[in-house]
């Protein structure tokens, strides 16, 4: 029988069914951090249990740490609950003896931006973490999963998983980007075409030439925000570009080990004519930069089109979400999303930190100065390998230029987790994933977009289509 992408890792991972429809699932990596974990490892510490295998745990504090001053480490943290957290994931690996990349090491980041680059994530693994966005490592053809905290201790003790086998989703993406759009406007229309829940139950697979094309930074920002559409994890198919990126890296195989698990990878793509339960087709080279204008990442539009109008919609229950995002949001209907001002500017989060992303924003913002209107703008780097080679690059000294301010390696703005959050009711363009009520803080208002259209509206002081200026 043939057998989808998703089929085969599962069946490979596979430790037991059961009556129930539950299975058992064996877990190759489980990545950490500061506050998902506390709550798991106190677990351990009342059962007087170790870790199953310390080998398969890796950490870094992300979502509590500023993005200034980073020289003072911990002390550098103000907020006592953030501070207890991070001192507590240190307290923690060092019992546990997990290896943790701290505050003060240059390898700190996002979780889901250093799993990748440090090759810790590789195709055809379970990878799991106590993260929403953990699906961002299934662009290595790897099955990646958020888990609860309850979950998180689980894998700790057990390197078992508990879960029932999810559907077959096959998110076909047809042609190629055209200039000034992006992985995250694809994504975008992909949500904006599936909804917050189309894709409930299932794993997708991005599949298609459009997906071909895509570098691992570009797939690795599908994956990320797939979880939007509802899907439990997403996934593309190993090929040659996906060896090209892993190949090399500190935590990747070598030698004999390398030229085995290519044997294995090979085989790591869904088989011809394998069974989906559902499917979509979108053409790549259709889509326009995308601009979300609601309070979920389905209200998402191009970005000359207007915002909707809830008394030309007929279905009583979407008239009245529209009309109440248009109130949080403060907007007007059939306003064009041009006409939206803003007030922030945030690039980063694990969908759009990576040198890729910071380049996309460089090259918008090259001669160019931000709008007076922008009460801030910042550019956060996913991890210190991402801003030192963003240095290295130039592309620090283009943000500075334009009136950015450049930050050290954390999650910042993208979750008002941390001193970077939106005032109550300011309007920020941001290469985050989520924009729901408050999200980025406390009666804040998320728009989403890629990096180089958020650069654009850093410019303009609105949105604007970035095509115009490239």
């Amino acid at each position: 029988m043939n057998r989808t992408l998703y089929d085969k890792i599962w069946d490979d991972h596979l430790v037991g069914e059961r009556s129930d429809g539950n299975s058992l699932l064996y877990i190759d990596l489980q990545l950490l951090h500061e506050v998902t974990s506390p709550q798991a490892f106190e677990g351990l510490t009342i059962a007087d249990r170790k870790l199953w295998r310390k080998d398969a745990n890796l950490a870094t504090p992300d979502h509590n740490v500023p993005t200034e001053n980073r020289s003072l480490g911990i002390k550098g943290i103000k907020d006592p609950i953030a501070l207890e957290q991070v001192t507590t994931l240190d307290e923690n690996c060092e019992r546990f003896e997990v290896e943790q990349f701290d505050i003060l090491d240059e390898r700190q980041g996002i979780v889901h931006v250093v799993g990748p680059e440090q090759g810790a994530t590789l195709p055809g693994m379970t990878i799991v973490c106590g993260d929403s966005h953990t699906s961002t490592h299934g662009a290595f053809g790897a099955l990646a999963q958020g888990i609860g905290t309850s979950e998180v201790e689980h894998v700790m003790a057990t390197q078992c998983l508990v879960q029932k086998k999810a559907k077959n989703f096959d998110v076909s993406l047809s042609g190629s980007l055209n200039e000034g759009v992006y992985a995250k406007d694809l994504i975008l229309a992909v949500i904006g075409r599936l909804g917050t829940a189309g894709a409930t139950g299932h794993t997708i697979e991005f599949r298609g030439d459009a997906v071909k094309l895509l570098t691992m930074e570009s797939r690795m920002t599908l994956c990320n925000m797939a979880i939007e559409a509802g899907a439990r994890a997403g996934l593309v198919g190993v090929d040659e570009i996906t060896l090209d990126y892993v190949s090399g890296r500190p935590f990747s195989p070598r030698g004999e080990l390398w030229n085995s698990a290519l044997a294995y990878w090979s085989n790591l793509v869904t088989d011809d004519d394998a069974f989906f339960d559902s499917k979509i087709e979108l053409d790549a080279s259709s889509i326009d930069p995308q601009v979300s204008w609601g309070t979920s990442p389905e209200m998402v539009l191009p970005v000359g089109e207007a915002v909707p109008n809830p008394d030309h919609i007929s279905d009583p229950v979407k008239c009245e979400a529209t009309r109440l995002s248009l109130d949080y949001m403060g907007l007007r209907a059939d306003q064009p999303i041009t006409d939206i001002a803003l007030d922030r500017i945030f690039i980063g989060s694990c969908t759009n930190a990576r040198i890729e992303d910071l380049r996309a924003a460089a090259s918008v913002l090259k001669g160019r100065k931000i709008s007076k209107r922008i009460k801030e703008a910042i550019a956060v780097p996913g991890s210190g390998l991402v801003k030192k080679q963003a240095e290295e690059e130039g592309l620090a000294d283009i943000f500075l230029e334009s009136g950015f301010q450049w930050r050290d390696a954390g999650c910042s703005m993208c979750l008002g987790m941390n001193p970077d959050q939106l005032g109550a009711q300011e309007h920020c363009a941001s290469t985050s994933n989520r924009n729901f009520e408050g999200r980025q803080g406390y009666r804040g208002r998320t728009h989403l977009v890629s990096p180089a259209m958020a650069a654009a509206a850093a410019v303009e002081g609105s949105f604007i289509d970035v095509r115009t200026l490239l």
